[in-house]
């Protein structure tokens, strides 16, 4: 099994570290050159401090589940020959406590609309299948205590 590594860097810079009053501005360095501008979420941390425009890890762990399931989606699509046009999600993330009352990402909603072509369209029921077999196969979705609901969109 491969090792995945990423780089974060903090600098507070001339801005006092007091009372929670810094930026929370931030980058995700990884190992291919890209680098993310990240943030705590506003929802959590107030602004200014943190930066709205910048993703931050809710966003990003939605966004990881959602990938994972839609790149195991499109190898299952294709080793069945199936033609894929398209992959849309509008993946959506809730917040909730666990038993401990930590607040946690409790479930993360997929909701996948896939457009097909060629000679071999697939079923509604064919795909839920594909989507099924792309849950279980998630590395993301297997490494997580989130409940992880996939609502197939028909329509986008």
């Amino acid at each position: 099994m491969g090792q995945h590594f990423a780089h974060i860097s903090w600098s507070r810079g001339d801005q006092a570290f007091i009372n929670n009053q810094y930026s929370r501005g931030h980058q995700w360095h990884f190992d291919g050159g890209a680098t993310v501008e990240a943030s705590s979420s506003p929802h959590i941390v107030p602004l200014p401090y943190s930066v709205e425009a910048n993703v931050d890890p809710e966003e990003a762990f939605v966004a990881s589940l959602s990938s994972c399931h839609m790149l195991f989606f499109l190898s299952i699509a294709a080793k069945k020959r199936l033609i894929v046009d398209s992959y849309e999600d509008d993946a959506i993330g809730v917040m909730g406590e666990d038993e401990q009352g930590r607040a946690f990402v409790e479930t993360v909603t997929l909701r996948p609309y896939v457009r097909f072509s060629g000679n071999k369209v697939p079923s509604l029921d064919q795909i839920e299948k594909i989507h099924h077999q792309a849950h279980e196969l998630c590395f993301i979705a297997n490494s997580v205590k989130t409940k992880v609901v996939i609502d197939i969109r028909t329509e986008c």
